[in-house]
């Protein structure tokens, strides 16, 4: 082959796969040995389905023989955060809680994924119940970084990051209600996408926040996460936030540039931000004019304080989650990490008046950043504001905060996207963020493809110092 398995995409390896030229099962024996060699590095993984995938694989090839085609994720391995249920296979919320649970039927994601012959790798590391973290009091060792094991890859969609920097697996689902997908992707130097809320079904995915939650890919090229969202997207009336929309056609603006569009730019988010480094502004300022070269108008724009995003924010997820927690909380306290039992126990000490204030808030806040998408095509924003944390930093008596800006559109509910922007001195990667109109994740995914196209920074994968994975 040009070039090793793992660094063909989606689409590049399911043209293969239709060509003849590869099977599934190479695809997948080859991903399961990269595993195999690397995830020992950086434990992205809880549960590995080698079995499952190979049988997967096998009847993916079979239908390709046959001139049967389900779809672009047909033979592609995959994997999901393991707060997706999956029949059969033990869904732990990376958690002592569950960490026998084995469900009797599949998440809506899950189900759509193997409806079209997707063939599941297995289920990645989170933090627990994909708030707690990261920890090492829990039944399982927190994902790593894998441009270097020694910081984290952020969170709590942190084992769905890691597998994707690495070339474990092309795309990974993961969850986000305050920054989930797109903080690993940035701190990992993937792909992240956060829809608009309601446009994938969350039926099956243990819940952090009815109100904010988000199922989404990581993936390490835009059209990859392109080619995720339309197998996932859909209306499901058995999920009370669900939108009965029209599902978008994803790829419509992939190759179309970005010439006449007008991107808002909230400098002053983000350069005056707690924690921001001079190497995340620089790297945004110059994504801001490789834009611009390709056409795009950049405006400087201003939005409410991000302060009040974030208050917004963490009243609703810290009540919506104790509500969800609060008899397990109460009952099985010792069997929480430490981590997440501080932050789930914050949900007991917000009032009624506390969240009926969050709720009307939250609803100006949406308003002022819909206000400004009227005359923007797409804003650009930070999303991480530095690069990525070592362990050693994080107190393990402490939960740690994360410079990570992506809270304001799970408040909001816009599509939001991590994409990288380059490289710290230390060789970490850096990001921004791009922002779209509700259920317009087509210009969003048409500005990440436009810059990476331009930037090429997916060519370059972490180096892991073993001959056979490269």
């Amino acid at each position: 082959m040009a070039k090793p398995l793992h660094d063909y995409s989606i689409a590049e390896a399911g043209a293969l796969l239709r060509k003849g030229t590869i099977t599934s099962t190479a695809l997948t024996e080859h991903a399961l040995d990269r595993i195999k060699m690397i995830d020992p590095l950086i434990s992205s993984f809880i549960t590995l389905t080698r079995e499952r995938a190979l049988a997967d694989a096998a009847t993916a090839d079979a239908d390709f023989a046959k001139g049967i085609d389900k779809g672009p994720m047909q033979g592609i391995p995959h994997a999901l955060k393991d707060i997706y249920a999956t029949a059969g296979v033990r869904t732990t919320c990376h958690s002592k809680l569950l960490v026998d649970n084995v469900p009797a039927e599949d998440s809506v994601v899950a189900a759509k994924f193997k409806a079209q012959g997707a063939v599941l790798l297995g289920k990645l590391a989170t933090h627990e119940f994909a708030l707690g973290g990261p920890s090492f009091d829990l039944p399982f060792p927190p994902a790593r970084n894998p441009w270097n094991p020694d910081h984290i890859p952020s969170g709590s969609s942190s084992g769905s990051g890691a597998a994707v920097a690495a070339g474990l697996v092309r795309m990974a689902m993961g969850s986000d209600t305050g920054g989930s997908i797109r903080g690993p992707a940035g701190y990992c130097g993937t792909i992240g996408l956060k829809p608009t809320y309601g446009l994938v079904s969350r039926r099956g995915v243990f819940p952090l926040s009815y109100t904010l939650d988000h199922c989404g890919p990581l993936s390490w090229t835009v059209e990859d996460s392109a080619i995720a969202m339309e197998v996932i997207a859909g209306f499901d009336p058995q999920d009370p936030g669900s939108a009965d929309v029209p599902v978008p056609d994803f790829h419509c603006k992939l190759g179309a540039g970005v010439h006449g569009l007008r991107l808002g730019l909230p400098r002053r988010w983000f350069v005056k931000a707690d924690g921001v480094s001079a190497e995340t502004i620089a790297a945004i300022d110059d994504a801001a004019q490789t834009l611009a070269r390709l056409g795009a108008t950049i405006e400087e724009i201003e939005l409410p304080d991000y302060e009040l995003f974030i208050a917004c924010g963490r009243v609703i997820m810290f009540s919506e989650a104790f509500a969800i927690h609060e008899k397990d909380l109460q009952t099985r306290p010792l069997d929480y990490g430490l981590f997440t039992y501080l932050r789930m126990s914050m949900g007991a000490f917000v009032t009624a008046v506390d969240l009926t204030q969050a709720m009307r808030l939250r609803r100006e806040l949406a308003l002022a950043v819909n206000a400004q998408l009227k005359s923007c095509d797409a804003l650009i924003t930070a999303s991480t504001l530095a690069p990525a944390t070592p362990f050693s930093d994080v107190n393990p008596n402490n939960p740690p905060t994360f410079p990570v800006q992506a809270m304001p559109f799970n408040v909001t509910g816009n599509p939001a996207m991590s994409i990288p922007t380059g490289f710290s001195k230390s060789g970490l990667p850096l990001s921004m963020q791009i922002v779209g109109r509700a259920f317009d994740e087509p210009t969003v995914l048409g500005i990440g493809a436009a810059y990476e196209a331009a930037t090429n920074l997916y060519l370059r994968r972490p180096h892991f110092g073993v001959a056979k994975a490269a």
